[in-house]
């Protein structure tokens, strides 16, 4: 029965990498992988194990999980509300109308920086879809701007991964405390920066970005701005702030994230029922500005495709797959742990080899299974190797098109090509992942003395 899981979660996970081919929505493997797994473990009568490794029964280790699964969940559909009530009312156009240059080389480092602070404070996958829509506008032939649009997920995907909200592997590392706020900014950022920098330094000097934008029959298009409304410099201030304030939260009062997301969205709504965005502002023209409707516009099949390979890793976790000479219950991703250390003893040399694969695989199930597989006993709270995994996991994605929800969304908006991508672009991420992977082995021994 065990091998039957296993295979459950295999086949899954090809479902899921394989996405596109397919024509199938990822989220449908996961939840089958999360219900199929759990139900083999239960049908098959497998013992399973607690987070402290003892047998359990299977309906305490199922609810526990599940209580992990929910913070992660409803943090990002808290995030995700306070995003789309920001959009609604046109709050980033506060931040784009700003943008005015032609130059390609300018164009592409405003868009980069802005990228990765903006991701920081939202997440890779928000600030891919809110920079895409301006590149739009800035750049109007559809060829000049997939060179911007790839650099944009370099730069989202780097600036998500030393923020606990930038990265949705990054806010798991963070609500499982693995890591904490502080430590992840000082750890990450100047490797982030590195992993920006390279690629960016390398492409500024490459052909696509000589001379000006073409200006042509697209110039209506770069001078045109988008219309604010009388609520679109509050709600961005007043969403971003409170984005922001979910670390601050969770350090005054010690709660769990999702309890400062909560109180951050009851803030931006309340606040959204009551302003008014517009001079004449009717009765019927409140929905268009409402909660409800950013509500609507959150995508579900998102959290749900969380919600399911969550689930499944969560199976993969709590069942014993061996013992101990002392006879101690061993997970199965516990005993992978193990295995995986004897034949490469060099932690940093496994976490390189797991950024490398988070461009090919999901990173999201990966990172989930690596934090059931070294116990916090050996690897506590800030240590290297959750910082390292934050960042590998983070900034790995940028070698392929499909390798980060932040890409997969730019192919999906751009139809980015996936050979011109792997072509174009990949050699560059590599660099630049390589490079800030190097800093990060300088930089975090020196921080730590």
């Amino acid at each position: 029965m065990l091998t039957l899981i296993v295979a459950v979660f295999i086949i899954a996970y090809l479902a899921i990498v394989f996405e596109h081919p397919l024509k199938l929505d990822k989220t449908v493997p996961a939840l089958l992988a999360g219900s199929l797994c759990w139900a083999l473990l239960s049908l098959g009568n497998l013992e399973v194990v607690d987070t402290h490794h003892q047998l359990s029964t299977i309906e305490d280790v199922l609810l526990h999980h599940l209580g992990k699964i929910a913070e992660i969940l409803f943090f990002l559909i808290g995030a995700m509300t306070i995003v789309e009530l920001i959009d609604l009312h046109r709050g980033f156009a506060v931040i784009t109308n700003h943008i005015k240059t032609t130059n390609k080389v300018k164009m592409l480092w405003l868009v980069v920086v802005l990228s990765f602070f903006l991701s920081a404070v939202l997440d890779n996958l928000t600030c891919t879809i809110v920079m895409v829509s301006l590149l739009r506008k800035l750049v109007p032939h559809r060829t000049e701007r997939l060179w911007f649009a790839s650099f944009v997920v370099i730069a989202a995907n780097a600036g998500g991964a030393w923020s606990p909200i930038g990265d949705v592997t990054t806010t798991m590392l963070w609500i499982g405390e693995k890591v904490t706020t502080q430590s992840l900014i000082i750890d990450l950022f100047v490797p982030s920066v590195v992993c920006t920098v390279v690629p960016v330094f390398i492409a500024s000097l490459l052909p696509p970005f000589k001379g000006n934008l073409d200006r042509g029959a697209g110039d209506k298009g770069l001078t045109k701005k988008t219309e604010q409304l009388l609520s679109s410099r509050t709600m961005l201030f007043l969403g971003v702030g409170g984005l922001i304030f979910v670390p601050v939260f969770k350090t005054i009062t010690g709660l769990p994230p999702y309890i400062g997301m909560m109180f951050s969205m009851s803030v931006v709504w309340l606040v959204s029922e009551y302003i008014h965005p517009e001079e004449d502002f009717t009765a019927e023209r409140r929905a268009a500005y409402s909660a409800h409707k950013a509500l609507s516009r959150i995508e579900m099949s998102s959290i749900l495709f969380f919600l399911g390979i969550l689930a499944a890793v969560a199976a993969l976790e709590s069942v014993v797959a061996a013992y101990h000479a002392d006879g101690q219950p061993i997970g199965l991703l516990m005993l992978l742990a193990e295995e995986l250390n004897h034949a490469i003893p060099n932690v940093d040399i496994v976490v390189l080899i797991i950024g490398v694969l988070s461009a090919i695989i999901d990173n999201v199930p990966m990172v989930a299974a690596i934090m059931g597989m070294y116990p916090m006993d050996q690897f506590p709270v800030d240590s290297k190797l959750w910082q390292f995994v934050a960042y590998s996991a983070g900034t790995g994605g940028s070698m392929l098109i499909i390798g980060s929800a932040a890409g997969v969304a730019a192919m999906g908006m751009e139809r980015i090509d996936f050979i011109w991508y792997l072509r174009k672009i990949s050699w560059l991420a590599l660099l630049g992942f390589l490079a800030g992977a190097l800093t990060f082995l300088v930089w975090y021994p020196l921080v730590h003395g």
